[in-house]
């Protein structure tokens, strides 16, 4: 088995203990599985079966080098969102022909970037964008390859914060426009019209909408090709949920068998692509802490388990409400309600409330699942605090893939 377990009583990650990675790197710290993350991508990949298919990592999710390095030695590509990520993706590997260039608000320089770089498509995400991305491409003597966002009004149910294809929300084209914008193509001298592609939100768990969403763009398409338009590819997003375990989380078995049949009428058949990033490696991931203080209220007979990780280090919970499993590394106390919270001088400060788990004494280690993705990645130095280090466990072994910050770090450049 791959991922978290206990062997004889104690959470490991692929085989190690946690105790030992806390012990030597310190706490907090994020711990990966590199086997579950590659077992992830490759249940991906092998669902989409012998069409032609690009899986494009969504870095946004957790752009650690180190696991993206892994995913590009797979064949896996990449969807980024800024110029930092797309310079990252090129440093772990990637090709540029198989990195596609996602995001409402691309730059100057990132569309530069990514026109120098010959990138496998920019997904445009409105009019006046591709008017720049035209003109940028020009400068250089070359035609950039873009797919348009379409937004297809479909309600994702998801949360309101990470849901992205609804009319009223700031991401992609209506279809009308789309629609004009390609019979329009021979505008955009240095610009060639190759795909479409829509996103409709994350941690989507039933396949419906996605199945929905597939439909949609893949009338669009057929009716622009019967028009002449000679697209190349059927970009589908990303957006399927991971839950509490994985059975209650969308097998990408299921996602696949969802949208594949609502792409088979098609005049031809395209290069579908694909951008997970939460499905591959959230379940892959940890955050282990450790327990500063058992507090009470005298006055309420509350309890708080106080730790060392914070808001800044997971802030998944207090932006979202969402819910992160929290266990014990070494089982050893009797159950009892508390609140699991941080340091930080916020409320909000918190990784579960009124939460059942077992009383741990002040030293011991916690696990909080489910922390592979949107954990690191939107870590901050609130507080003044320093980041975690990261950890990828690989052929029974760990290794520090980003070391701990320290105050060094956090002021130099502040310096003057």
């Amino acid at each position: 088995m791959t991922g978290f377990q206990r062997e004889k009583g104690e959470l490991c990650c692929d085989g190690v203990p946690l105790t030992r990675i806390a012990r030597e790197a310190g706490t907090p710290v994020y711990v990966y599985s590199r086997a579950l993350i590659e077992e992830s991508f490759r249940r991906f990949d092998a669902a989409l079966g012998g069409s032609p298919h690009l899986v494009c990592y969504a870095m946004k999710a957790n752009g650690n080098l180190a696991i993206v390095k892994a995913l590009a030695a797979l064949g896996a590509g990449v969807d980024v969102v800024s110029g930092g990520e797309l310079r990252a993706a090129m440093e772990a590997g990637v090709p540029a022909d198989r990195i596609v260039f996602s995001g409402v608000g691309k730059t100057e320089k990132e569309i530069l970037l990514g026109a120098e770089l010959e990138i496998l498509a920019f997904n445009a995400e409105s009019e006046r964008e591709l008017e720049k991305i035209d003109e940028i491409a020009g400068t250089l003597g070359r035609t950039a390859r873009v797919a348009l966002r379409v937004n297809p009004d479909i309600d994702s149910g998801s949360h309101p914060y990470i849901a992205t294809g609804l009319k009223h929300n700031k991401f992609g084209i209506d279809v009308a426009t789309a629609r004009r914008l390609a019979s329009q193509a021979d505008r955009y001298a240095h610009v060639r019209f190759t795909g479409l592609q829509a996103h409709i939100g994350s941690q989507i768990l039933e396949p419906s909408p996605l199945a929905q969403t597939a439909a949609s763009l893949a009338a669009l398409a057929g009716e622009l090709m019967a028009a002449g338009l000679p697209l190349e590819t059927l970009d589908l997003g990303g957006g399927v949920g991971v839950g509490e375990t994985e059975e209650k989380s969308l097998a990408p078995e299921a996602y696949a068998a969802a949208v594949l049949p609502a792409l088979s009428g098609l005049p031809r058949p395209l290069r579908i692509l694909i951008e997970p990033g939460r499905s591959i490696v959230a379940r892959a991931g940890a955050l282990v802490t450790r327990v500063l203080y058992i507090k009470e209220s005298a006055s309420s007979g509350k309890h708080f388990v106080v730790t060392d990780a914070a808001m800044n280090d997971l802030l998944r919970p207090a932006l979202y409400s969402a819910y992160h499993p929290i266990e014990p590394v070494v089982a050893r106390g009797e159950p009892f309600t508390a609140d699991i919270v941080g340091p930080v001088c916020e409320t909000g400060d918190f990784f579960v409330r009124d939460g059942t788990i077992e009383r741990p004494d002040e030293g011991d280690l916690l696990a909080i699942k489910n922390a592979g993705a949107y954990g690191f990645a939107m870590s901050s130095n609130y507080n003044f605090r320093g980041r975690a280090a990261e950890v990828l466990v690989e052929n029974g072994a760990f290794r520090i893939v980003r070391r701990r910050e320290t105050y060094e770090d956090l002021v130099r450049l502040e310096r003057e």
